[in-house]
């Protein structure tokens, strides 16, 4: 009972610091799942980061598991979430008229309830996705859990609860539209890659990168319209979405430089497989890109399964 009344005066405490700094909260997300209080969504984060940390040491003697049949399925369902996602932004973009250059948050009626409901499954799509680092860790593939793939997961979801609780429409929908694209090519190929009889036919992992690099820019492109030609859209999310989007550009960049290159490319096929949740691909920041999070995990044979 203590606790509880000393972690509803920390709620309070934090409610009050946003709102000081942020401002008011949109209030058409209150009572929306996991958005009313911002502790879940931050001890989900502290909760993967200590699984990413611990996992591996507590795998590093036992035997791998395989996964195959809970990957088929695992990545068919973020394949489907993200098509879903994608149609839905697309149609409530175009229905709402809104526009390209700067859109308020409040400016499209319905139209933006309907962005908002979509963009709460894009920021619930974010907690399910730190499965792609437990498969990871499940399967030893300690390689992958690089620091661009820890930075990426663990940021994502606090992002878009911040988002989700006072800009959760307008020009939020440009990044998240183009990532659910994204996701659907990558997600498609993850499944793919899980049924060893696809493999050979798969030959478009190195464009799912490339993809990734062209939203970073274009998000960047269309956020900075809303900067030089501004709207009721709150202009300090505006340029915290330049700055992040430039990081990822610098990560994924020396990621793509890394795997891709030849003398590079030549040395990671020496030495290491090339997977996607245990299977072979390297998008999204899934190779050895920087040192491992688990260094004293030893270079070992992978098992065929």
């Amino acid at each position: 009972m203590l606790l509880g009344f000393r972690m509803e005066n920390f709620d309070a405490s934090l409610s009050t610091y946003f709102r000081a700094w942020l401002g008011p909260r949109d209030t058409r997300v209150k009572g929306w799942f996991l958005l009313d209080n911002y502790i879940p969504t931050f001890v989900c984060s502290v909760i993967y980061l200590l699984i990413v940390w611990l996992g591996p040491k507590y795998m590093k003697n036992r035997q791998p598991f395989s996964c195959r049949g809970i990957l088929v399925v695992y990545n068919l369902g973020l394949t489907l979430l993200s098509l879903y996602m994608f149609y839905e932004l697309v149609t409530g973009v175009w229905e709402g008229k809104y526009n390209f250059f700067c859109q308020g948050t409040r400016s499209a009626g319905e139209s933006d309830m309907k962005i908002i409901q979509v963009l709460w499954w894009y920021y619930f799509s974010k907690l399910i996705e730190f499965m792609d680092t437990f498969f990871f860790i499940l399967r030893k593939n300690n390689h992958q859990i690089t620091v661009l793939h820890v930075y990426h997961h663990a940021s994502m979801l606090n992002i878009w609860w911040f988002v989700m609780n006072w800009v959760p429409c307008g020009h939020s929908y440009f990044g998240a539209t183009l990532n659910s694209f994204i996701h659907v090519l990558m997600y498609s190929y993850y499944g793919l890659s899980s049924v060893p009889s696809m493999r050979p036919y798969l030959w478009w992992k190195k464009y799912i990168t490339q993809g990734q690099l062209i939203q970073f820019v274009l998000t960047i492109i269309q956020t900075s319209c809303g900067v030089l030609w501004p709207c009721s859209f709150p202009l300090g999310w505006l340029y915290f979405q330049i700055g992040y989007m430039i990081s990822l550009i610098a990560l994924f960049t020396n990621f793509y430089i890394q795997t891709y290159n030849k003398k590079g490319a030549s040395r990671r096929r020496d030495h290491l497989k090339d997977h996607l949740n245990g299977s072979a691909t390297v998008v999204n920041g899934h190779t050895n890109t920087f040192s491992s999070l688990e260094n004293n995990v030893k270079p070992r044979k992978q098992r065929k399964d």
